[in-house]
């Protein structure tokens, strides 16, 4: 059995297979341990012999955000030892006096120079001494680091020198990180931090993953654990312990893959991914015309420049469990700080704190007796008294809640805006697939302030990145720094050496990969570059993309090729979503209720659907809440809903 278990803020999604057909279990994560979520899923799914278990980890996303990773020991070659803090000339808060970085990964008393240098072309001037190799270890020794990255000046061209010195500090016992094995590519800013984070990361997500496919193979006789990775690929635990820089957005690369593989079902290729949880929403944008999903080489994750291939995603802290409050000038303000799964908001029967999900609530939009299907009932009463007290000048609770929600899709609304109309994309051209716990409830009103014309609601949305982990391909990335003209027979040699590598390194997890080829590629003399497919029209595709991405292109300039890339891809098994025959309907069988629900300041009657009794080919206006077991979608007036043949809801935007 194959079984995909997404780590949440708030809940840990579980989805596998039962007769060919997807199945959703939901818990609530254990943020002291999360593998204590994912192991009491696997005993209630009771997955039998050998499964593979498909993980979605925020261990390391949090261990980044939280500032709770390891003691890592930056080396570089002498002279070089502050890069990873000076950094980049660019200023996030260029104004602000009082802008406080987040603190350095690498405090001061562990930054180490080696007296070695390799040039710009790869030639070895100095290789280090034996005693300066004996000094460093000693120096390292003595810091107490638990950790180690190696990044040397130029170790991409030539990596004898940074060889040298890894396989010195192996000796002492700690995991080191090599810049040449995790990011061989130039920029040394850049690939210093990428290989700082790995190795920041390297001891707890190591021990974590080890510790759960120990547990998952001695209970559930001979399991394998996978993980997925910030590129949308799944990787075996061992590479996930060894580089686990890679599955920083683990679980919101999950959600990219399942949300572009169910809206191609439904017939939809260009769309707008919007994934509200607990703690975060996550937006992306995906063009089947443009080859599918994208990666991106210009990730920041807590103020530090992640290199690895990642899915081009872009976060805010506004979720489900985002706590509203005033500040001290007697503004509301909603998240980043979230409620989590403890206490968790308000109605859950322990947070005292007003969130984005008390609000639904109040507002009719959450129905107490159908959350997760009953299994949890919201606590109504408790929610009013705690929010009368905490709405400070508000002078009613409904004003209050309706107000925490325009601002929390205020901060959606301008994350969407960046991955698409910043980037030269009309979301009017696009169909919006919200998924997540929360997505549902604001997809439409995000909808209409962006005048995209419809939203999909998949089946399963509250489970969707678990969905899109099961789905998902093994896949391998490699890439080499190059700076070179674009000329093929030049290229062919790089290509082919990152190709012989990734089917060795396929071939040995008994594994037969497919590779695909990239480069990235600018005008001379440029600062950054665009990744394009590697083909005979590759200079024609750069000179399009960047007439889409900057507003010109000049087919008369110099152009290089900065980096190669290689993507391996094993496919997996699929996963048949089940289709049947949509029939004529109003949906009326599947109208248990109705309540009180409250849209743009007035009350209205609404009808309250169970989704698991819906039909396809149903359709039917709004307003009309939709309750099932994972998620609830909320119908504005104006709106019309109607269910596909593969049980999503689409909505038609007024």
């Amino acid at each position: 059995m194959r079984i995909a278990i997404d780590t949440g803020g708030t809940f840990t999604d579980c989805v596998y297979l039962q007769d060919g057909v997807p199945k959703v279990l939901k818990l609530f994560s254990t943020p002291a341990n999360p593998a204590n979520a994912v192991v009491e899923g696997l005993r209630r799914i009771q997955p039998g012999v050998n499964p593979e278990v498909r993980h979605g980890t925020t261990v390391g996303t949090n261990a980044v955000l939280e500032r709770k990773g390891a003691r890592v020991a930056f080396v570089t070659t002498e002279g070089f030892e502050d890069t990873v803090v000076i950094g980049r000339q660019a200023r996030a808060n260029l104004y602000d006096w009082f802008a406080t970085p987040p603190p350095p990964m690498v405090p001061a008393g562990l930054r180490f120079g080696v007296h070695e240098r390799t040039c710009a072309e790869g030639n070895i001037l100095q290789a280090p001494s034996d005693s300066e190799l004996e000094r460093l270890c000693a120096a390292i020794q003595a810091s107490g680091a638990e950790a180690v990255a190696v990044s040397l000046l130029f170790a991409f061209a030539n990596p004898a020198n940074e060889r040298m010195v890894a396989e010195a500090l192996d000796r002492l016992g700690i995991p080191v990180s090599r810049s040449h094995v995790i990011l061989p590519e130039f920029r040394e800013y850049e690939r210093a931090t990428t290989v700082v984070v790995n190795a920041y990361l390297s001891p707890k997500m190591g021990h974590y993953i080890r510790n759960l496919e120990d547990t998952v193979q001695k209970e559930f006789k001979g399991g394998q654990v996978k993980v997925m990775q910030s590129s949308g690929g799944i990787v075996s635990a061992r590479l996930a312990a060894a580089e686990p820089v890679r599955t920083v957005l683990s679980g919101p690369a999950g959600g990219v893959m399942g949300a572009y593989h169910v809206a191609r079902l439904a017939g939809f290729d260009r769309i707008i991914g919007f994934d509200m949880g607990g703690t975060s929403t996550d937006v992306s944008l995906v063009d089947a015309s443009e080859g599918g999903p994208h990666t991106t080489n210009e990730s920041i994750v807590s103020g530090m420049p992640i290199s690895v291939p990642m899915l081009d995603i872009h976060t805010v802290g506004a979720g489900g469990g985002s706590l509203a409050r005033f500040d001290s000038g007697g503004a509301l303000t909603v998240g980043p700080e979230s409620a989590g799964s403890d206490p968790g908001p308000i109605c859950y029967g322990r947070g005292t704190q007003p969130t984005v999900t008390d609000a639904n609530l109040l507002l009719g939009r959450l129905d107490p007796d159908m959350f997760l299907g009953g299994a949890v009932r919201l606590d109504e009463k408790r929610t009013r008294t705690l929010m009368e007290q905490t709405k400070g000048p508000v002078k009613h609770v409904e004003e209050f809640a309706a107000g925490i929600l325009r601002l929390a899709e205020t901060t959606m609304e301008k994350a969407i805006r960046v991955i698409s109309v910043e980037r030269g994309y009309d979301p009017r051209d696009f169909t919006l697939v919200c998924f997540g716990g929360a997505g549902p409830l604001h997809a439409c009103a995000l909808a209409r302030a962006l005048h995209i014309p419809r939203v999909l609601v998949p089946c399963m949305p509250g489970a969707l990145s678990a969905l899109g982990i099961l789905m998902a391909d093994t896949v391998r990335d490699y890439s080499r720094t190059v700076m070179q003209p674009p000329e093929v027979k030049l290229l062919e040699e790089h290509f082919a050496a990152l190709e012989k590598r990734g089917h060795a390194e396929m071939k040995a997890e008994g594994l037969r990969g497919v590779a695909s080829r990239s480069i990235d590629v600018r005008y001379v003399g440029q600062g950054y570059e665009l990744n394009i497919p590697f083909s005979p029209k590759m200079l024609a595709d750069f000179h399009r993309a960047h007439r889409q991405r900057y507003g010109y292109a000049d087919e008369q300039r110099t152009v290089e090729i900065v980096n190669v890339r290689v993507r391996m891809v094993a496919a997996a098994e699929p996963v048949s979503l089940p289709k049947g025959k949509p029939r004529n309907g109003d949906g009326r069988q599947a109208v248990v209720k109705k309540r009180r629900v409250v849209f743009d300041g007035t009350a209205r009657p609404t009808p309250v659907y169970d989704r698991h009794l819906l039909r396809r080919g149903d359709t039917f206006r709004g307003p009309a809440v939709i309750a099932e077991y994972s998620a609830t979608t909320v119908v504005p007036p104006g709106c019309s809903a109607r269910v596909d043949a593969y049980e999503n809801i689409v909505i038609e935007v007024n």
